[in-house]
């Protein structure tokens, strides 16, 4: 399971509301290689963490960390982590609803307990449970997380676990999930497997595209349109595949 850093709590001074994308990070075989191509990309500085994990900031606020592969036969991947206040009793429920707990629920030294989980169809994803370290210290901005898309093969059966999972996230009063469901064929070809795409918000995403092919990543899936935005899918000089949103 990765490491998470410690940082500062949210600019509001609390954890995020259960079922709320709170925190990212991305398993890379090196991580120097990435502070070079995130730093770059985003303009992202970097301080040591937990472990010998790194959190990446910007502008001075924490938006990611970098972790290395402890096992090589582990996916090179982002994680989005969904805010859990009982993250034991999340992983009941997400174990009632069809979807299997990878790694359980396990302490972080003081920053909080991290889990590990797969939905019935087999897509990753992470549960926080808030310590020290709430989450994101910035997000929906250039740079920085901006939205969460599961690409599943039977969405209607994927709607209905996670609604029962993150009602209140989801559709509660004042709901702002960043975090949409869409048709796996629609954006990839038909032998991926499902699952959870982080996207970062761009100002010019053709100028950022022309970035990620300079430092060495590649385009996935060229740029289209989605009711949140203008996306492209890219991957970084090591293979970890993330989404590039223009607003």
């Amino acid at each position: 399971m990765a490491e998470t850093p410690p940082s500062p709590r949210t600019p509001e001074g609390a954890a995020f509301p259960e079922g709320v994308p709170c925190w990212i990070d991305v398993q890379l075989p090196d991580v120097e290689a990435g502070r070079r191509f995130y730093g770059e990309l985003f303009g992202w500085t970097f301080e040591p963490a937990h472990g010998s994990s790194v959190w990446a900031r910007l502008d001075g606020r924490v938006v990611a960390a970098l972790v290395p592969k402890r096992d090589g036969r582990m996916p090179t991947v982002w994680t989005v982590y969904f805010a859990a206040p009982d993250v034991a009793a999340l992983a009941g429920r997400i174990r009632e609803g069809g979807g299997q707990v990878v790694i359980p629920p396990t302490p972080v030294d003081t920053l909080g307990t991290a889990a590990l989980a797969a939905d019935p169809e087999g897509a990753v994803f992470g549960l926080w449970q808030a310590g020290t370290h709430a989450g994101f210290g910035k997000r929906h901005e250039p740079g920085s997380f901006t939205w969460a898309e599961l690409y599943a093969r039977d969405t209607a059966a994927v709607n209905t676990f996670y609604t029962r999972l993150f009602h209140d996230a989801l559709f509660g009063p004042g709901a702002a999930p960043d975090f949409g469901r869409a048709p796996l064929q629609d954006v990839f070809p038909a032998e991926m497997p499902p699952h959870f795409l982080v996207h970062f918000g761009v100002g010019d995403g053709a100028a950022t595209l022309a970035a990620v092919s300079r430092l060495g990543g590649r385009v996935q899936v060229p740029p289209f349109e989605t009711s949140y935005g203008r996306v492209a899918v890219v991957t970084d000089d090591q293979g970890a595949s993330f989404a590039l949103l223009q607003r």
